[in-house]
């Protein structure tokens, strides 16, 4: 089957097999995950298969609010969330708007691992809320966003990993939001250019940065200095999260493990570099990844 463009929200066949759109969700995965897919390696068939339509779905909502080639967003994510509601209730997405090839499978997962239906919802809030110019003022209001498009996406993948202690629930909270700041310092320009600036605006002002310079292409002292205060934030919760691995279940926990790794060493990288963050995009390499995943399988 030929897949068409995530990215395009008339995307889809009428109809697909569980198989087909399970096929299509770990494509998607594969060549769009750069940090999560490498951990999915670590779990069971099911579970990884379940992951992989999670994230399709996460995908395409960050999509709808980014991709350049779609177009009357606000109406394309009212379509989404109507059709989301469809798959969960088991009915068909409406007449007017195609089904994705994403539907089956990720009903499926759903259904499988009980995933609570409102952090999907939830999501969706947070890719909405990027549909216009962004500022924070408060580290308070930026963490209510992290928790849209980060958090629930924690809470959503603990129940394929298996957890039995509410406190897990929490702590995969803390995790999403160690990695969305992680994230906001490796794009700090390019959210910037996009007329998105998430370092709230009470640290801009403390460190004396103006928000303009956020797209220049020298890091200054100033900005160097709020970096480092951002980075000592996302490492705390980073700290604080780290007791979710044992809250898991044991075949999950290298998973677990490897996707921390993973996105930590993003932000270890981001310190080496002296936070010069302007200039270029930090990334870690494949062979990292690979070298944290054997790692990681060994407790």
């Amino acid at each position: 089957m030929s897949a068409p463009d995530l990215a395009d929200p008339a995307g889809g066949e009428p109809t697909v097999s569980l198989q087909e759109s399970y096929a299509f969700c770990e494509a998607v995965a594969r060549r769009e995950a750069k940090n999560f897919y490498y951990s999915f390696l670590l779990l069971s068939t099911p579970q990884r298969q379940a992951m992989c339509a999670i994230y399709a779905f996460m995908r395409y909502c960050d999509d709808l609010s980014d991709s350049q080639q779609v177009t009357d967003r606000a109406p394309a994510i009212a379509r989404w969330r109507e059709d989301l509601t469809a798959a969960l209730a088991g009915r068909s997405p409406s007449s007017s708007t195609p089904s994705h090839e994403l539907w089956p499978a990720f009903a499926d997962a759903v259904e499988r691992y009980r995933i609570p239906h409102q952090y999907f919802f939830e999501m969706i809030d947070g890719v909405s809320s990027d549909l216009e110019p962004r500022s924070m003022r408060t580290f308070g209001e930026l963490y209510d966003y992290c928790y849209h498009v980060a958090s629930v996406v924690g809470l959503t993948i603990i129940h394929i990993f298996g957890f039995d202690s509410p406190d897990a629930l929490k702590l995969a909270e803390k995790c999403g939001i160690a990695f969305q700041l992680t994230n906001i310092l490796r794009d700090v320009r390019e959210d910037a250019e996009h007329d998105r600036v998430y370092l709230p605006q009470e640290d801009l002002e403390r460190f004396g940065v103006p928000a303009d310079e956020l797209c220049a292409e020298q890091v200054s002292p100033a900005l160097r200095q709020l970096l480092e205060f951002e980075a000592a934030r996302a490492r705390q919760y980073y700290r604080e999260a780290a007791p979710l691995i044992a809250l898991i279940h044991p075949g999950s926990r290298a998973s677990l493990r490897a996707l921390i790794a993973i996105y930590s060493r993003l932000l270890d990288k981001i310190v080496a570099a002296r936070y010069e963050v302007l200039a270029q995009r930090v990334r870690v390499p494949t062979w990292q990844k690979l070298w944290i995943l054997a790692r990681s399988l060994l407790g």
